[in-house]
């Protein structure tokens, strides 16, 4: 790979790993948003179902979030280590 495709690689991991930061920090909005819209599908529902909604799309959200961090930080960390070994 060139260097360019390389530097490259390194402000798209960049924007992963912002876009998967930016999801954790918001999950539990993301995921209360996420819970609303399902009980408003649904007509309604008992306190812990609803509860138990909110839990499962927050976490869910913050599931999105750590894998696009973790992909962001690795592909960073790949490209970094090329770059400096092209210059060896």
């Amino acid at each position: 790979m060139t260097k360019n495709k390389l530097k490259s690689l390194v402000t798209l991991g960049s924007v992963i790993t912002a876009v998967g930061f930016i999801i954790l920090f918001l999950s539990v909005d993301i995921g209360l948003s996420l819970a609303e819209g399902w009980l408003d599908r649904r007509g309604g529902l008992d306190t812990t179902l609803y509860l138990i909604g909110n839990e499962g799309f927050i976490k869910s959200t913050q599931a999105v979030g750590s894998i696009l961090f973790g992909i962001g930080l690795s592909t960073i960390i790949f490209a970094y280590y090329k770059i400096l070994n092209m210059n060896e």
